[in-house]
């Protein structure tokens, strides 16, 4: 394993759902009422794509640097 996982079950569950729905908002409402390229709808999109990344990984590389510990136990 090349890191140590810094994010209980509970919030990677949550990162996941909320990256989702960042991913299915940037996509949907601002693709019908926007043109293509807005930086509001990249920006959700960006945001939804790492927040399901480090949910999936379980890993948050902000939370390392700020000298969040591992969970031990879920």
């Amino acid at each position: 394993m090349l890191y140590v996982k810094n994010l209980p079950a509970w919030e990677r569950f949550g990162r996941g759902l909320g990256g989702l729905g960042l991913v299915a908002l940037g996509l949907a409402i601002f693709g019908v009422a926007a043109q293509w390229g807005t930086l509001a709808r990249w920006t959700l999109i960006g945001a939804g794509v790492i927040a399901l990344l480090t949910g999936f990984v379980g890993f948050c590389p902000m939370c390392a640097m700020v000298g969040r510990k591992p969970p031990t136990g879920g």
